[in-house]
């Protein structure tokens, strides 16, 4: 019998799921330790790291699934990051039949800045719902991350998690020019000849 995970969720449990679940999706992770932690989970070249580009992941992820039919996106963001930029929420509920995954991992502070506190713990899943994603839900412990489906995209999943215990792992060492090319060869590639394909995330923050 399996031993229930009762420790809070961390980042390292959201990207783990995500490169098991979606493993030829794109992601767009955030600036900050969430892109830290997805490279140290697994580099590859279809991770798209934002550097200093707060608030920006989920436009770009919009952008790529619009750009690109068919291949799943995913949004990686944080709390922090996403509240800097609501107003991205309706444009992304209108991209109807966009293969579009949007996780918010939410820790309640701007981890990557010190741990200052966000405004509050926001109900994002009822902030998409409201803006007009398909589908969104929220989780707390790894049984219901594993077992969350929100749906076709647009959607949305909240993941509340606990501060971080450790350090975030080692600096992304590609270069920005770098990752741009990375992630336009893995975007234009064929997804069933691709062993990984990039998913979009935010660094929380």
């Amino acid at each position: 019998m399996s031993v229930p995970h009762t420790a809070p969720l961390t980042l390292s449990d959201i990207a783990a799921e995500l490169l098991d679940r979606h493993p030829t999706a794109v992601i767009v992770s955030t600036c900050g330790f969430t892109s830290r932690e997805l490279f140290n989970a697994a580099d590859r070249p279809g991770n798209f790291y934002l550097v200093g580009s707060m608030g920006m992941a989920a436009p770009i992820a919009l952008g790529l699934a619009l750009a690109r039919p068919g291949r799943k996106v995913i949004a990686l963001d944080g709390d922090g990051s996403l509240l800097m930029n609501l107003g991205v929420l309706p444009l992304l509920a209108e991209a109807g039949g966009a293969d579009l995954l949007h996780v918010v991992a939410d820790n309640g502070m701007h981890e990557s800045t010190g741990g200052q506190q966000t405004v509050r713990r926001t109900d994002f899943a009822a902030v998409a719902r409201a803006a007009g994603y398909r589908g969104a839900l929220r989780v707390e412990t790894l049984e219901e991350l594993r077992a969350a489906d929100p749906g076709p995209g647009p959607s949305l999943l909240h993941v509340l998690t606990g501060a971080r215990t450790g350090g975030p792992g080692k600096r992304v060492t590609h270069t920005p020019q770098e990752i741009v090319l990375r992630v336009h060869g893995a975007i234009n590639a064929d997804p069933g000849a691709e062993p990984r394909t990039a998913v979009l995330t935010g660094a929380v923050r």
